[in-house]
């Protein structure tokens, strides 16, 4: 059954949004009647070279040479956008000199020093200074520019400048470890390292000048460093020798200038997350993170000028390059750096109040985790000015958007949307001219070619299938780095379906084009012979106040045990002072049994402290499914990866005592 309603377009929708106005001008523009929303994703898929092109005029794409063809070749891998074109990323987000001088542009807020806001015209004479400080460090275009930075004003300053010239720009947040920036900027060769010294998470201080001196002793690459005096102004200089100081670097201004590059020149290179071996570095281009991130902020967030957009993540995750994009669309945009629980998990709700957020977004385990903690933003902080909140990262529940609907806003839309940092964007996700549905992903975004497949590699509806993207995007990687021929970038996406886009997400469509993700395909859950989604668990037990968070995984069988169904083990982890007794134990058995079916029972429920999580949020079923099937901690997972590297402990000691699985 489908959840109900929680949100509805105003009546006059198609006349005050930009996704309204943009239908107007395609049916201007070809003379095509467009029935809403859906007859307007189905042409946007049909006519790729028009829909691109129509996004580019429509949304002002500052070409310095225009393509005569949008795509040029739509095969997969390797379709060929904007053959001739070039452009540059970094000047649309710092545009043309502001009307309104005065107006914010970055509202930079920290618990580790006191609050930064920019002007456009600040940020744009910042970007201009720390451009011309990085061309006197030598940094040409091509050269790798990397940022052990959180997210603060100085990480936004440094990919535009270093995206104005040319340069790639990549960075790691300063809460991974050692050994997982190494392994993601050693593979890239930077030239300059911008970093921090330290920062404060909540009330705890983070000192990081032992882990900089052995990321800079491990990249050979790298001829500066230049240093953010962040947590000790007074004497980083000194703990960091050789190092610029980030005032010295801004030192010289000049003009801010915008190096025309062709659309496929490298922007930025993100990573994968490095769960199990090496992280994968995926190589983005400026004109596809252009046209995507036009589309989807403008139109599907209905961002403008008169927005201010806060979402809430660090510099290591792709969220944090979208939020940047945000400037693009003349929205101001709000960065944070710090403990979101500190001193309590209203502390995001308060910052979205004082800053006149409009549009929110954070990843499914914070607003799941604020719903469980009984939070009532609307009530304890007013969050009037919030028109939109946005949830990423994972499954948001159905409760989830009934709690968001009642404690942060009857007005505000859900806007719960799935991609990755693949494609550095949203494919699934929400438009103004839908409604929403508890539970519900409300749409394929435009010019998104996206399915479920069966098995067998047909579309079907109303059926679980594993997500795939049949017709390419424009921000679909340039390629993986140092992958000559790309042979690693084929097999990572189009091994499973020849010519067609693997995501590994199982996903369920409505027939009105809504959908449901079930979780990923490779942590899939195969009782009996029955595959059961993680996110339904997930769902159905998150639901219990004693709840914080849980995880699901099925093991299989021992080998000597020939037909066995293996064991289905439930991980929960529990507000303070809740005992695992045997009432919660049945409570849970029965709910699941009633809400999904027998075969959902877990076969044990075990209490943990934690449950782990990469720093961007995500749940690691497959690595803990791996540790409990016998394969060693340090080859299943990689800890300086996770939010919190001790998760893993219980699940090693289990392992210990487990017999192997088959």
């Amino acid at each position: 059954m489908r959840g109900e309603v929680l949100w509805t377009p105003a009546d006059d929708a198609v006349a005050t949004t930009r996704m309204g106005a943009f239908l107007r001008a395609v049916e201007a523009g070809t003379g095509i009647r467009l029935d809403g929303y859906h007859d307007l994703w189905r042409w946007s898929v049909d006519d790729l070279d028009g829909f691109w092109r129509t996004v580019a005029d429509q949304l002002g794409v500052r070409w310095h040479d225009r393509p005569a063809r949008f795509l040029a070749d739509p095969s997969m891998p390797g379709a060929r956008w904007c053959p001739g074109g070039t452009l540059n990323w970094a000047e649309h987000c710092l545009g043309p000199e502001p009307s309104d001088p005065s107006a914010p542009a970055l509202l930079s807020r920290s618990q580790t020093r006191a609050d930064t806001d920019l002007t456009m015209v600040e940020l744009r004479d910042l970007v201009a200074r720390c451009r011309a400080g990085l061309t006197r460090l030598g940094v040409v275009r091509g050269d790798r520019v990397a940022a052990y930075l959180p997210n603060i004003a100085e990480a936004a300053v440094t990919l535009l400048a270093a995206a104005s010239l040319g340069a790639v720009f990549t960075s790691c947040a300063p809460e991974f470890g050692t050994r997982a920036v190494i392994d993601r900027l050693a593979q890239v060769g930077p030239t300059v390292l911008v970093t921090v010294d330290g920062y404060r998470y909540g009330a705890r201080v983070v000192d990081k000048v032992a882990d900089v001196a052995a990321i800079r002793a491990a990249l050979p690459t790298l001829r500066a460093t230049v240093l953010v005096a962040y947590l000790d102004p007074a004497a980083a200089r000194d703990r960091v020798p050789g190092a610029v100081a980030w005032d010295e670097l801004l030192i010289e201004a000049g003009p801010l200038t915008f190096d025309a590059v062709p659309f496929d020149h490298p922007l930025y290179i993100l990573y994968s997350s490095g769960t199990t071996g090496l992280p994968k570095a995926i190589v983005h281009g400026h004109g596809g993170i252009t046209l995507e991130h036009l589309k989807v902020l403008a139109l599907h967030h209905d961002l403008g000028p008169d927005d201010r957009f806060f979402w809430f993540t660090t510099t290591g995750w792709m969220m944090w390059n979208y939020l940047v994009s945000g400037l693009a669309t003349g929205s101001a945009v709000v960065c944070f750096d710090g403990d979101p629980g500190w001193p309590d998990l209203g502390a995001l709700w308060r910052l979205v109040a004082t800053t006149g957020t409009t549009v929110f977004g954070a990843g499914a385990a914070y607003l799941q985790a604020c719903r469980a903690a009984g939070l009532r933003p609307h009530d304890e902080v007013g969050t009037s000015s919030l028109r939109a909140l946005g949830s990423t990262g994972g499954p948001l529940s159905a409760d989830g958007f009934r709690w968001a609907q009642a404690a942060v806003g009857p007005d505000v839309q859900v806007q719960s949307m799935s991609g990755g940092t693949d494609v550095c964007t949203a494919f699934v996700g929400m438009a103004p001219l839908l409604p929403v549905r508890a539970g519900e992903i409300s749409a394929r975004c435009l010019g998104a070619a996206i399915e479920a497949y069966d098995p067998a590699g047909r579309p079907v509806v109303d059926q679980q299938g594993e997500l795939v993207i049949t017709a390419p995007l424009p921000s679909m990687p340039v390629g993986f780095w140092d992958d000559e021929g790309g042979r690693r970038y084929r097999a990572a996406y189009f091994e499973t379906y020849p010519g067609v886009w693997h995501h590994g997400d199982w996903v369920t469509f409505s027939t009105d084009g809504a959908c449901v993700i079930s979780g990923r395909s490779d942590a899939t859950l195969n009782r009996g012979g029955v595959r059961l989604g993680t996110a339904d668990f997930y769902a159905a037990v998150d639901t219990f106040d004693e709840v914080l968070d849980s995880l699901v995984v099925h093991l299989d069988p021992p080998a000597d045990d020939l037909g066995g169904e293996g064991e289905l083990l439930l991980f929960v982890v529990l507000v303070a002072g809740c005992p695992l007794d045997d009432d919660l134990r049945r409570r849970i058995g029965a709910r699941l049994r009633a809400e999904l079916s027998p075969r959902h029972v877990p076969d044990r429920i075990v209490a943990v402290a934690a449950v782990p999580r990469t720093l961007s949020g995500k749940l690691l079923e497959v690595p803990v499914k791996r540790i409990l099937s016998g394969i060693p901690a340090e080859v299943a997972a990689s800890r300086d990866s996770l939010a919190d590297p001790s998760a893993l402990d219980p699940f090693i000691a289990l392992a210990a005592v487990r017999p192997p699985s088959s």
